[in-house]
């Protein structure tokens, strides 16, 4: 498979640009709260998006396509939003990344009753061995923290779920683009009701957090969920796109290492590469199988 034509150089710049709001997210939440986070991040990225539409005249969404829209902004915007940035509260970067990171099995999961993908069996192994990885990096750093926002990091990684499956059906009938863009607008406007807090808590943020703030608007929202509703439209299976999302642990831990001047640690290098292996069987290991039987 050719690169150009292939859905990982897409999905693997979604998962670098989410690993870097993990970071990015705690620490503007010293200004900040994290519902006034999740307001101004998609302002950024819904104006980012809006140029965009602008000057390439994007066509709006057909009438009977809007409630796809609408589900599709609420549950990778809205809802996602308020449970991954409260979560982000309470917990870690590393351990909010790792239970997010839940999400590739839950969309196989909901994929094989939805839309009856089916995965192979050494796919499901592929799951497992990253599982692994997870754990070794989760367990070793000691990050895992059991508190209340574990519970809205896992409703924050079922919400992510849903719009993987809407997104798979959207991308369908519109291009990547389109449909990135008008789900993030809809999600925008609901965040809207978050906009007097945000106001209030202005005037006394830092500069280097609306920075903060405006990258991951434009870059782990904008760029990032176009990058992977194009990987969708690409893929043949859902979960061959949502597998990536098991990258994010070991890639938020890097990027909080490389931000805060730190080495990479072994268990970082160990988890970060027996989760690499899981990819490579996960989207490799029909190739290598049919290679050895030969």
């Amino acid at each position: 498979m050719k690169w150009k034509n292939s859905f990982h150089p897409y999905a693997l710049i979604t998962v670098l640009f989410w690993s870097l709001s993990y970071v990015f997210t705690r620490l503007a939440l010293d200004s900040f709260s994290a519902l006034s986070i999740g307001f101004l991040r998609y302002f950024f990225a819904s104006c980012a998006l809006a140029i965009v539409a602008l000057s390439t005249k994007m066509k709006c969404p057909r009438r009977k396509d809007l409630p796809w829209f609408i589900a599709s902004g609420s549950l990778g915007f809205f809802l996602y939003m308020i449970g991954f940035n409260l979560g982000l509260t309470t917990v870690t970067a590393s351990t909010g990344s790792v239970v997010i990171a839940t999400v590739p099995v839950m969309t196989a999961l909901l994929a094989s009753f939805f839309y009856k993908e089916t995965l192979r069996t050494y796919q499901w192994m592929a799951i497992l061995i990253e599982f692994v990885g997870v754990a070794v990096l989760m367990l070793l750093n000691s990050v895992f923290s059991v508190n209340i926002g574990l519970i809205w990091l896992f409703g924050a990684a079922i919400s992510l779920s849903l719009y993987n499956l809407a997104q798979r059906k959207l991308t369908e009938n519109y291009s990547p683009l389109q449909a990135a863009t008008f789900s993030i607008f809809f999600g925008s406007l609901m965040l809207t009701v978050f906009l007097p807090g945000t106001i209030r808590e202005m005037p006394g943020a830092e500069g280097i957090h609306y920075i903060y703030i405006a990258v991951m608007g434009v870059c782990s929202s904008a760029a990032a969920y176009a990058a992977w509703a194009k990987a969708f439209s690409k893929a043949k299976q859902t979960s061959q796109v949502s597998n990536y999302m098991f990258l994010t642990p070991f890639a938020t831990t890097l990027l909080g290492f490389l931000m805060a001047g730190e080495v990479p640690d072994l268990p970082t290098l160990l988890g970060g590469a027996i989760i690499l292996l899981g990819m490579l069987v996960f989207n490799f290991g029909g190739k290598l199988s049919g290679m050895l039987h030969r």
